[in-house]
């Protein structure tokens, strides 16, 4: 079947993933980017919980109210992929299948997989920077040459990774950052000052979470700039779904994880009028 839009959402079994899989079928109709048949691709690392997120939403009473999806007569299909973003096995393989299915590109990847650790110590920093950091860019790389010519690369970062939890001189040096190269250096040094035990007299928060974050929105605005630079029209851009009632934040956030979805969602399917290397919340670019 010839799809009109094509489009991919990472860690998306659960949570504010799932959460934008349904918000993307849901105001697909409407959007500056309708243009016939949607296929959505719900990836997850894990085969079975993926299979039954997709069963939950081919069930989903709302996405069946709206005839959402191709089953009740709607535009918007959703097929699982495995995908586990700290496989680098795994991301190639996708990727290849990305682009052998679809041979003209694909519209856009929100890049929601991410993971947040207890406690704090140098195995958790490596672990927490590996996935949200390392990972999350590699698969940026990976994806960025499968988009359309004015495609849409969208990462889920997080207010904890607002500069204001710095010294000076380390905030500077994110502010001053050119090169992805540059915030890659700010996350080893963080990682060394943790290793000696003296990450707030090098000036960083004593948070694996919050600084892989800020490593996130800084490495996604050097590679939006990088992109510019070039003459692509690739819209990048990082986020903040807010404070959203997930298991990564125990069940004490204030919004619904469809409320968490519309910036995403946002950033994916409306005009945003060419904007890139921003930093969104509650669908508006915010400082950082």
């Amino acid at each position: 079947m010839a799809y009109g839009r094509v489009g991919v959402v990472t860690g998306a079994n659960k949570g504010i993933g799932l959460a934008i899989v349904r918000q993307l079928a849901l105001q697909y109709p409407k959007s500056h980017l309708h243009n016939g048949p949607f296929l959505i691709y719900l990836t997850a690392r894990d085969q079975g919980r993926g299979e039954t997120a997709l069963k939950n939403l081919n069930e989903d009473s709302q996405l069946k109210q709206a005839k959402a999806l191709k089953s009740d007569g709607g535009e918007s299909e959703i097929k699982y992929h495995q995908l586990d973003i700290t496989d680098l096995k795994s991301v190639q393989t996708f990727a290849e299948y990305l682009k052998q299915t679809h041979g003209d590109g694909i519209d856009f990847v929100i890049n929601n997989a991410g993971i947040a650790l207890n406690g704090f110590d140098a195995n958790v920093v490596k672990t927490t920077l590996g996935c949200n950091y390392y990972n999350t860019m590699e698969a940026c790389h990976t994806f960025l040459p499968l988009l359309k010519p004015t495609g849409r690369l969208i990462n889920v970062a997080s207010v904890s990774g607002h500069l204001n939890k710095y010294s000076d001189e380390v905030r500077q040096r994110f502010l001053s950052a050119k090169t992805e190269r540059d915030i890659t250096a700010i996350m080893q040094d963080f990682q060394s000052a943790v290793e000696a035990g003296k990450e707030k007299e090098a000036g960083f928060p004593s948070a694996a979470y919050a600084v892989s974050k800020a490593g996130l929105i800084g490495a996604t605005k050097a590679l939006a700039r990088a992109e510019k630079e070039k003459g692509s029209q690739i819209s990048i851009n990082a986020l903040c779904p807010g404070w959203v009632n997930t298991d990564m934040t125990k069940g004490k956030g204030t919004k619904t994880p469809d409320e968490g979805a519309q910036t995403p969602v946002m950033l994916a399917l409306s005009d945003i009028k060419g904007a890139t290397g921003e930093f969104w919340q509650n669908e508006r670019p915010i400082e950082w």
